[in-house]
């Protein structure tokens, strides 16, 4: 793992001011993470299985706060190392509703994600690909490259070739291709940008760029595992040997009227038999929820198939949980956790600030622990919903007044509160039985 001495001033800067505005780091996540070792070596062989044209499949589940949006944006550094393509997708009742692959599809395709290219890169990826199959033709045929039309129909040939599977199934996401390259080879920018719209499954493409490409309507349920498969196909084509999917938040099914639920879980189980049957080579689908979607009827449970797949055995002490299981138990935090978690934010912050000594000597080791304590109190004593407001705490409030301050001492001048309008709802449900503000002193 990377020390804070040797991370880059962008790196850490972006770390902090995301920790700072109490939301979770897009990035730099192994630079504090704590108790997720455990897994490193499981997840990392299933990347490399992935990477070698095989599919990977994972259940996270934890209570609220016990990391699951952290764990999946952690693998998903991982993933990008190796090479692979990400996608983290919110599954709501009213946004992307698991029961319309066609909707997780779309947000698929505008979160994707490489090691260069942030969100959307579906645009940059497919251009990479024809660019690679162009490099391919010329390097494997007698073609002169200013030969263009011999080099375009070199290209088409090897593109249908390559999205032969693909194209039995799904033949608009061929033609969508071979539409997008024509236009802009005849440099006409607003049909290839729609024809790309419409290959993330966006609705509402003009009529006119469909028809340039000779396709009809907008992606529906059924065609988006096709489209996916495509997706696939073109990021290993083009040097992103699979891709991590990460549908976060799959818990949201409990609260949907029953016959959507049912839809939803269905909609679930088919992905997972299409995975199991080898139709998404380079597929890593990560799913997140809470042990309430997992083990109750109004989840998993409500669709035996699916909790047959699904099903891990808990009953034994959380320490020996495998890490290769279907189901990944996180383990949450407790109070030593909570302490380490924020001396690693400490440590990080001390590389950027003006004045480290003066962090190192009044936010020591003890002070630390002592306000992991406090916030957690101030919390009604939940350790597990504590790791966010306890990192807004200790950059905002206290590590950026110590390095501004020369007079400042956190043990003399600072008395923790925590307000009601800086809380989630969860974390304002557990502190519900204070007021407003709830003042500790700290020892």
């Amino acid at each position: 793992m990377t020390g804070p001495a040797s991370v880059s001033a962008v790196r850490r800067h972006e770390v902090i001011d995301a920790l700072r505005r109490g939301t979770v780091p897009q990035g730099g996540l192994d630079l504090f993470a704590v108790g997720l070792d455990r897994f490193e070596a499981a997840l990392d062989d299933d990347l490399a299985t992935v990477t070698r044209g095989g599919a990977a499949f994972h259940a996270v589940r934890g209570d609220y706060g016990s990391g699951k949006t952290f764990f999946a944006r952690w693998l998903a550094e991982r993933a990008k190392r190796a090479g692979l393509a990400t996608a983290e997708v919110q599954i709501s009742e009213t946004e992307t509703p698991l029961h319309r692959l066609e909707t997780v599809y779309r947000r698929l395709t505008e979160r994707l994600a490489t090691a260069t290219h942030q969100p959307s890169a579906l645009r940059a990826v497919v251009d990479s690909w024809f660019y690679t199959l162009e490099e391919e033709v010329l390097d494997g045929a007698e073609i002169d490259e200013d030969d263009e039309e011999a080099l375009a129909e070199a290209v088409d040939t090897l593109m249908e070739r390559r999205l032969a599977d693909v194209a039995r199934t799904t033949p608009a996401f061929a033609a969508a291709l071979r539409g997008y390259r024509r236009a802009v080879t005849a440099g006409d920018g607003a049909t290839a940008e729609a024809l790309i719209a419409w290959l993330g499954g966006q609705k509402s493409v003009a009529a006119s760029a469909r028809r340039a490409a000779g396709v009809r309507g907008d992606l529906d349920h059924f065609a988006a595992l096709g489209f996916l498969q495509g997706l696939l196909t073109v990021l290993r084509d083009c040097g992103h040997p699979g891709l991590l999917l990460v549908l976060d938040e799959t818990e949201t099914l409990q609260r949907v009227r029953g016959d959507v639920r049912e839809k939803g879980l269905n909609a679930l189980r088919q992905l997972l038999d299409e995975i199991d049957a080898g139709r998404f080579p380079g597929l890593f689908l990560v799913i997140t929820g809470t042990p309430a979607f997992y083990d109750g009827q109004q989840g998993v449970q409500r669709l035996p198939p699916l909790a047959q797949r699904l099903a891990t055995d808990f009953t034994t002490d959380a320490r020996f949980d495998s890490p290769r299981a279907v189901q990944l138990r996180l383990p949450g935090f407790d109070l030593p956790r909570l302490g380490e978690l924020g001396r690693k934010v400490r440590d990080l912050y001390r590389g950027a600030a003006r004045h480290p000594d003066r962090v190192t000597a009044r936010i020591d080791d003890a002070y630390v622990d002592e306000l992991a304590t406090a916030v957690t109190g101030g919390l009604g004593g939940n350790v597990g919903i504590a790791p966010r407001v306890f990192l807004r705490k200790i950059v905002a409030d206290v590590l950026d007044r110590v390095d501004e301050f020369a007079e400042f001492d956190p043990r003399k001048h600072y008395q923790l509160t925590v307000s009601a309008d800086e809380l989630t709802d969860t974390e304002r449900n557990a502190a519900a039985d204070r007021a407003d503000a709830i003042e500790l002193e700290l020892p």
